[in-house]
């Protein structure tokens, strides 16, 4: 799939997500189905931590930290130099805490990028193609999770050993202001999330990554158009920077939660003809 839009559509799992998306919670329940509280302690601070509960209760308190699942449907458009694509619709499919499942439909064809854990395949319709996911592949998926609202909010991060802080308010437009939290994880890599003042809902991710010659760039996920959808708030418009210059964004048509998602979805094909 599109490099782009695979960044893009990890819907930051802040649900986070997605996003979640998504981007993930004080009381929420870590990968093995116990309480983030009985994980490895990790290092906090109140303030960061005072944070994190406003904004779980902006996003639906104890209705978001149930959604088990995500099913979103949208239009994708990329920008280049300013100027914007013709948009590209996609399915994606979420289950916590690491399946995802996204579907992308263009003029050049059907692409289908599925990730379950360490594991993961991409079809592409154009070339008639199946193939599983390079490491490579998976570690950016695996990344994409680390730096979603769901991650942060539903307190994965706790597993992982990382520490979260604090670090102030930022300028966010005219008469506005975002308190921003920092996950620091043990290998160095760090998060920056921020959450409006103001409503406490997610704002902004902002993080870096390296290229293949090893140059490291900027990377920033802005959310806007919260809408209540079953009772959990969820950015219906996410815009994608990288070095400074918007490169995407993901434009939501349609959110549902708890919708039936079969594991058949992410099971690999055993053929081409197989892919449904």
């Amino acid at each position: 799939m599109n490099r782009n839009l695979v960044s893009s559509i990890k819907l930051k799992r802040f649900i986070f997500v997605v996003f979640l998306l998504g981007l993930t919670p004080l009381s929420a329940l870590a990968q093995d189905g116990k309480p983030a509280t009985e994980r490895t302690p990790a290092a906090t601070d109140e303030k960061a931590e005072a944070v994190i509960k406003r904004a779980i209760e902006a996003m639906g308190g104890t209705t978001y930290l149930n959604v088990r699942s995500v099913t979103g449907r949208g239009q994708f458009t990329q920008f280049k130099d300013g100027q914007s694509g013709l948009p590209s619709s996609f399915v994606d499919y979420i289950v916590f805490p690491d399946r995802e499942r996204t579907e992308f439909k263009s003029s050049e064809g059907r692409i289908i990028q599925t990730n379950t854990g360490d594991t993961g395949w991409v079809y592409d319709g154009a070339s008639k193609s199946l193939k599983d996911m390079s490491k490579t592949q998976v570690e950016d998926f695996k990344l994409a999770l680390r730096s979603s609202f769901d991650n942060l909010l539903r307190g994965y991060w706790r597993k992982e050993g990382a520490k979260l802080s604090f670090t102030g308010r930022r300028e966010a437009g005219l008469a506005k202001r975002n308190e921003v939290v920092r996950l620091t994880y043990p290998d160095g890599y760090t998060v920056e999330f921020e959450f409006g003042a103001t409503d406490s809902l997610p704002m902004k991710i902002l993080y870096k990554r390296k290229t293949a010659d090893g140059v490291e760039i900027a990377e920033e996920d802005r959310m806007a158009q919260h809408v209540n959808v079953q009772g959990v708030i969820f950015p219906f418009v996410v815009d994608h920077y990288s070095a400074g210059a918007q490169t995407s964004r993901i434009n939501y048509q349609s959110v549902d939660f708890e919708q039936p998602v079969p594991d058949s979805l992410f099971a690999r094909p055993a053929s081409v003809k197989a892919v449904k």
